[in-house]
């Protein structure tokens, strides 16, 4: 369950979702979607309230969910906006299947090919109803950790290519800190039911990031901190980084 919830974001932006298992981000998720509606309270895309299946936006989840009897390129294929025209169509898939780098695997099926192959099929999918809002749920947590970080450069070229406003589900932080502009932390908060924004922190880096940047890994500890998850780093080096930093913030 969710409550007082209260969130803008900015258009091209890329926001992570971060918290602990069950504490709502992704029904937050199905809600901007319009796959769920809410008990109460607005969400809205600009100044329309969103619509039951909202056609602005477009969701890739965890697993790629292709059909197995489709090719890739068939598959990419359904997430066209329905009327559009057959040589349109085929040149927006061709465009797709190389903006993620799978143009060469066209034909294949989803037997025949990598799981990260597969993924960045159905983020092409996803892609391919031009979405003014891309919403993913936790699109890379089943690949190793190799292609995950390669999914990860790749989802920033396609943000590139394609702007989307870009809402994240994740339960990595270190994914969190690589491809968000803001991270927005979820959980239960003095003892009230539901769940709720904790803290939204700035990552004021601009893109693409050096993985070990020393002011990533405090916001890292920062975060690691918040989620309840010890650090061991001793109290001269990144724990005095975080207690300067909070003390700054607050002083603003």
């Amino acid at each position: 369950m969710l409550r007082d919830v209260d969130l803008s974001i900015r258009a091209g932006e890329i926001v992570a979702l971060l918290g602990p298992s069950g504490c709502g981000k992704s029904t937050l998720l199905r809600l901007v979607s319009g796959l769920d509606r809410a008990d109460a309270g607005e969400l809205s895309i600009g100044a329309t309230p969103v619509a039951p299946l909202d056609q602005r936006c477009a969701v890739a989840f965890q697993e790629p969910r292709l059909l197995p009897w489709r090719t890739l390129a068939r598959n990419v294929e359904l997430g066209l906006p329905r009327g559009t025209d057959a040589a349109r169509g085929r040149a927006r898939v061709e465009e797709l299947l190389r903006l993620v780098q799978l143009d060469h695997a066209a034909t294949l099926r989803p037997r025949q090919v990598s799981g990260g192959m597969a993924q960045r099929t159905s983020l092409a999918r996803a892609l391919a109803r031009n979405p003014g809002v891309l919403l993913l749920d936790e699109p890379f947590g089943a690949l190793d950790a190799l292609t995950r970080l390669t999914m990860q450069d790749l989802l920033l070229d396609i943000h590139a290519a394609e702007p989307a406003t870009i809402l994240l589900v994740t339960h990595d932080v270190d994914e969190a800190l690589q491809l968000a502009d803001r991270i927005v932390l979820l959980g239960s908060e003095d003892g009230a039911p539901g769940a709720t924004i904790r803290r939204v922190l700035e990552v004021g880096k601009r893109r693409p990031r050096d993985r070990g940047d020393a002011q990533l890994a405090i916001l890292r500890a920062e975060l690691l901190a918040l989620l309840g998850v010890e650090t061991h780093h001793p109290e001269n080096y990144l724990t005095q980084a975080i207690k300067a930093q909070r003390a700054k913030r607050s002083a603003t």
